[in-house]
């Protein structure tokens, strides 16, 4: 597994052996980041779910100011940390360790003002719409940001909630991405799809 575009661009990626976690694969990635475009540049990243932190390391690759990363695995993390130090990105980013069926906890709250949120959780056991549902994700969110869900093709995507409203869906082999919008209390109405 390498970073596939930006300053850090076929640089190795170590991952957590087992099951525990999925990596989210390069070309998936690759399509992903294409389609957020210029949106990455300067963003706060929230990479939930971070496993060996792909997505995030990707992001600061391509110009994201910072990113956290939310892990539980000891494994995952093990392999995370490692990569943020072979990358030299310990100054961009920190590291969470916490199991988010508790919530998101008192570190990721404070660092509210989050632009970009990765979350790519076990595709089984309804964590992704437990997580769309919380009502603290939408209070780590800027205004305009937006939250990238993964997800399996055999599922639908999540629908709207209170928070957050589906702008689009993009499928790279058996993965697929949900974008949400934060529907923040002053948020404009009508803005266009990505």
């Amino acid at each position: 597994m390498r970073v596939v575009a930006g300053e850090l661009r076929g640089r190795r990626l170590s991952s957590a052996p087992g099951r525990e976690t999925r990596p989210t694969s390069e070309r998936a990635r690759a399509g992903l980041f294409d389609w957020l475009g210029a949106r990455v540049a300067g963003a706060r990243v929230l990479d939930l779910f971070a496993g060996s932190g792909a997505l995030g390391i990707e992001a600061l690759s391509r110009g994201a100011s910072e990113s956290v990363f939310v892990e539980r695995s000891r494994e995952a993390l093990r392999a995370l940390r490692k990569n943020l130090a072979d990358l030299s990105l310990e100054a961009r980013a920190s590291v969470v360790e916490r199991d988010l069926s508790r919530g998101l906890g008192v570190r990721v709250l404070e660092s509210a003002g989050f632009d970009l949120v990765f979350a790519d959780p076990p595709y089984e056991g309804g964590w992704l719409a437990r997580l769309l549902a919380c009502e603290s994700l939408g209070q780590v969110l800027s205004p305009d940001a937006i939250v990238i869900a993964e997800r399996s093709l055999r599922s639908e995507p999540e629908p709207d909630g209170a928070r957050l409203r589906l702008l689009g869906s993009k499928r790279y082999g058996e993965t697929a991405f949900d974008w949400y919008e934060h529907r923040a209390a002053t948020a404009p109405a009508g803005k266009a799809e990505p």
